[in-house]
């Protein structure tokens, strides 16, 4: 599981609690994506959120 290179994002993990209070487990990845970016002038290959990708697009 890849995490987040600018802000360290990874998948969390829980229980999903039905009605009777029967317990199974869960995971929720975090929206990761390959994308090279432009840093310090040089394009690098990095796994960044979508949140920093979408912050780093406006900055950009």
């Amino acid at each position: 599981m890849a995490d987040c290179q600018i802000c360290s994002k990874n998948g969390q993990f829980g229980n999903n609690v039905s009605h009777s209070k029967v317990s199974t487990n869960k995971r929720s990845l975090a929206n990761i994506h390959r994308v090279k970016l432009d840093v310090g002038g040089r394009m690098r290959k990095m796994s960044v959120c979508s949140r920093c990708l979408r912050t780093y697009q406006k900055i950009a």
